[in-house]
């Protein structure tokens, strides 16, 4: 037991440069270059309907703002007077026809206000479309992440069979030749049986992971994944903290005020009344001369006058106001909470992975070379196996929670689109 403990002590005291390539490589699925991250974000892109849904939103932005800038459309007037009466007025003898045409004037900034909403709409579902596409881009990486993680664990628990079918043999030897109890190979066939059962397991979690992965690509995956990437951890020491400027998050909270905005300003120009302006000529029946007619007719806002609706654009404003405060101070903290998520599991990952990862595995190593010589009791070496399945456990769980922080915390920093006038 001593000599256990000191060869434990000595390899976690020169395992400092050894690094997470000791996780056990699952087999892989296909053959051929791995399937990486970027080719499931664009395959990804291409098959969900998230795309199209945004060009959608923008196309009919584009044509909403067509529409605010349209004039109003005149009216053609036609009117019969003095027909089908009595006396010298029975029949059509005595009628007099005018035909005018009435043009609507708008008045207050109606038009400007308007295009003004359709600009704000049009910024809105472009950001919308970035944000959707942002979102779709998080639900692959992290499918993608969960997918990796389940090979490793795979990997794991496949060399851990491996390993509880061998310390079973030699169990199972020891036990032939006298030199230990058979109640170490029963305890080394209930080691086997689990270590069957966690493989079934792991083999399922693969497969269903994969399977999630494949929903959103659009087909089949059959390459194996990128290992490789997974084991990669950023740079050691400390990092820029992320800012809220200019990101996606921010821009879509102000895109809603904005919208909100120009709407108050839309309520305040309709409470301006439009005038109609008509002209026309008049055929007189009685003489059969005809005479110009000119009209102007405007509109008496005497049970409407626009004041509720206006309260209303505004009581939707201080709303979008507020939730827009209350978005943007909801993004900092979750930002602040995915770079302290994201620093803590890479320190984990890098201690999990590196000389503790090494030091359980070479702690493993010497204690089934000291039990199948007769050195070791069966206890040290499951407390050697057990130590070293934590540790693997441990680096693989550190190192999805690194990845996963920062898919989170590129989403949320992601910035906003740019535009140009063209697309205002």
């Amino acid at each position: 037991m001593y000599r256990f403990i000191a060869a434990v002590l000595a390899v976690a005291c020169c395992a400092g440069s050894v690094q997470a390539q000791h996780m056990p490589v699952p087999m892989s699925v296909g053959a051929g270059d791995p399937f990486t991250l970027d080719q499931a974000l664009i395959e990804a892109g291409a098959a969900s309907p998230v795309a199209e849904m945004g060009e959608a939103g923008i196309r009919a932005a584009e044509a909403g703002r067509v529409v605010a800038g349209l004039r109003p459309n005149p009216s053609l007037r036609v009117e019969a007077e003095n027909l089908v009466g009595s006396g010298a007025y029975r029949g059509l003898s005595s009628a007099e026809t005018t035909v005018g045409v009435d043009l609507p004037v708008e008045l207050g900034g109606k038009r400007s206000a308007r295009i003004a909403v359709a600009d704000a709409r049009s910024v809105r579902a472009r950001i919308a479309a970035a944000v959707a596409l942002g979102n779709l881009r998080l639900r692959v990486t992290q499918a993608y992440i969960e997918a990796v993680a389940a090979e490793r664990r795979l990997g794991v628990a496949d060399a851990q069979a491996e390993i509880a079918a061998e310390g079973l043999r030699v169990a199972h030897d020891r036990v032939q030749v006298g030199a230990t109890s058979p109640i170490d190979e029963q305890r080394a066939d209930v080691l086997r049986i689990n270590a069957a059962t966690a493989l079934a397991r792991a083999r399922r979690s693969a497969a269903v992971t994969r399977e999630t992965l494949a929903r959103l690509v659009g087909r089949t995956i059959a390459e194996p994944l990128d290992l490789d990437w997974f084991d990669r951890v950023g740079d050691d020491g400390p990092t820029r903290p992320a800012r809220l400027n200019a990101t996606l998050a921010r821009a879509s909270a102000v895109a809603e005020f904005d919208a909100a905005d120009a709407q108050v300003r839309l309520a305040r120009s309709q409470r301006v009344p439009d005038i109609t302006l008509s002209a026309g000529a008049r055929r007189l029946a009685a003489s059969n001369d005809m005479a110009a007619v000119f009209g102007v007719s405007i509109p008496i806002p005497l049970f409407n006058n626009g004041t509720a609706a206006v309260d209303q654009a505004r009581a939707e404003r201080d709303r979008a106001d507020a939730e827009r405060r209350l978005t943007l101070g909801e993004a900092e903290r979750t930002i602040a909470s995915a770079e302290a998520e994201r620093d803590n599991a890479a320190l984990d990952a890098r201690a999990a992975g590196g000389p503790a990862l090494a030091a359980a595995t070479e702690a493993a190593r010497i204690a089934r070379i000291g039990y199948g010589q007769g050195k070791f009791g069966q206890l040290d070496l499951l407390e050697a196996e057990r130590t070293l399945i934590e540790t693997r456990g441990a680096a693989i769980h550190a190192l999805a929670a690194y990845h996963d922080a920062e898919a989170r915390l590129r989403r949320l920093t992601a910035p906003a689109p740019q535009f140009t006038g063209d697309d205002r």
